[in-house]
Protein backbone atom coordinates (compact mmCIF):
# COMPACT_ATOMS: atom_id res chain seq x y z
CA UNK A 1 0.00 0.00 0.00
CA UNK A 2 2.68 1.98 0.59
CA UNK A 3 4.83 1.51 -2.63
CA UNK A 4 1.34 1.97 -4.02
CA UNK A 5 1.52 5.50 -2.46
CA UNK A 6 4.71 6.75 -3.19
CA UNK A 7 4.16 4.88 -7.07
CA UNK A 8 1.21 7.82 -7.52
CA UNK A 9 3.29 10.88 -5.34
CA UNK A 10 6.07 10.48 -8.17
CA UNK A 11 4.17 9.75 -11.05
CA UNK A 12 1.82 13.44 -9.84
CA UNK A 13 5.01 14.97 -9.13
CA UNK A 14 6.10 14.09 -12.68
CA UNK A 15 3.02 15.04 -14.23
CA UNK A 16 2.97 18.76 -12.48
CA UNK A 17 6.74 19.57 -13.40
CA UNK A 18 5.38 18.49 -17.39
CA UNK A 19 2.78 21.25 -16.43
CA UNK A 20 4.98 23.75 -14.82
CA UNK A 21 7.38 23.68 -18.12
CA UNK A 22 4.67 24.58 -20.35
CA UNK A 23 3.14 27.62 -17.88
CA UNK A 24 4.42 30.66 -18.62
CA UNK A 25 4.85 34.03 -16.90
CA UNK A 26 6.04 37.37 -17.98
CA UNK A 27 6.98 40.53 -15.83
CA UNK A 28 7.84 43.91 -17.29
CA UNK A 29 9.48 46.66 -15.30
CA UNK A 30 9.96 50.20 -17.24
CA UNK A 31 11.86 48.86 -20.27
CA UNK A 32 12.67 45.49 -19.78
CA UNK A 33 10.38 42.75 -19.93
CA UNK A 34 10.72 38.66 -19.49
CA UNK A 35 9.40 35.46 -19.66
CA UNK A 36 9.87 32.58 -17.75
CA UNK A 37 7.92 28.84 -17.41
CA UNK A 38 6.63 27.11 -14.24
CA UNK A 39 10.15 25.67 -14.13
CA UNK A 40 11.84 28.66 -13.73
CA UNK A 41 14.13 28.64 -17.02
CA UNK A 42 14.21 31.86 -18.74
CA UNK A 43 12.50 31.86 -21.97
CA UNK A 44 12.33 35.53 -23.55
CA UNK A 45 14.16 38.79 -22.69
CA UNK A 46 13.12 41.96 -24.71
CA UNK A 47 14.85 45.61 -23.48
CA UNK A 48 12.97 48.41 -25.63
CA UNK A 49 15.74 50.97 -25.70
CA UNK A 50 13.76 53.79 -26.74
CA UNK A 51 12.42 53.81 -23.13
CA UNK A 52 15.60 53.96 -20.80
CA UNK A 53 18.81 54.93 -21.58
CA UNK A 54 21.00 52.78 -23.16
CA UNK A 55 24.33 54.23 -21.45
CA UNK A 56 23.55 53.83 -17.89
CA UNK A 57 23.63 49.98 -16.67
CA UNK A 58 22.78 50.27 -13.59
CA UNK A 59 18.97 51.24 -14.76
CA UNK A 60 19.08 48.80 -16.98
CA UNK A 61 20.35 46.07 -14.44
CA UNK A 62 17.51 47.29 -11.51
CA UNK A 63 15.05 46.81 -14.17
CA UNK A 64 16.37 43.39 -15.16
CA UNK A 65 16.38 42.44 -11.41
CA UNK A 66 12.30 43.80 -10.77
CA UNK A 67 11.27 41.88 -13.95
CA UNK A 68 13.21 38.68 -13.10
CA UNK A 69 11.96 38.53 -9.33
CA UNK A 70 8.17 39.28 -10.23
CA UNK A 71 8.26 36.49 -13.15
CA UNK A 72 9.73 34.07 -10.27
CA UNK A 73 7.12 34.93 -8.01
CA UNK A 74 4.19 34.69 -10.40
CA UNK A 75 5.93 31.07 -10.75
CA UNK A 76 6.09 30.21 -7.43
CA UNK A 77 2.85 31.04 -6.86
CA UNK A 78 1.21 29.05 -9.67
CA UNK A 79 3.27 26.46 -8.42
CA UNK A 80 2.06 26.24 -4.92
CA UNK A 81 -1.85 26.34 -6.13
CA UNK A 82 -0.88 23.48 -7.92
CA UNK A 83 1.03 21.64 -4.95
CA UNK A 84 -1.84 22.00 -2.73
CA UNK A 85 -4.15 20.65 -5.32
CA UNK A 86 -2.40 17.86 -5.73
CA UNK A 87 -1.97 17.00 -1.84
CA UNK A 88 -5.58 17.77 -2.00
CA UNK A 89 -6.12 14.88 -4.75
CA UNK A 90 -4.11 12.50 -2.70
CA UNK A 91 -6.25 12.94 0.70
CA UNK A 92 -8.92 10.42 1.73
CA UNK A 93 -12.44 12.26 1.42
CA UNK A 94 -13.35 14.23 4.49
CA UNK A 95 -9.63 14.96 5.08
CA UNK A 96 -8.97 17.37 1.94
CA UNK A 97 -10.26 21.04 3.94
CA UNK A 98 -6.93 20.11 6.12
CA UNK A 99 -5.17 22.58 3.17
CA UNK A 100 -7.53 25.29 3.14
Amino acid sequence: MLGDMMNQMNEMQEKMQKQLAEQSFTAEAGAVKVTCNGARQFTDISIDASKTDTNDPEELEDLLLVAINEALGKAAEYESGQAGGMMKDMLPPGLSGLFG
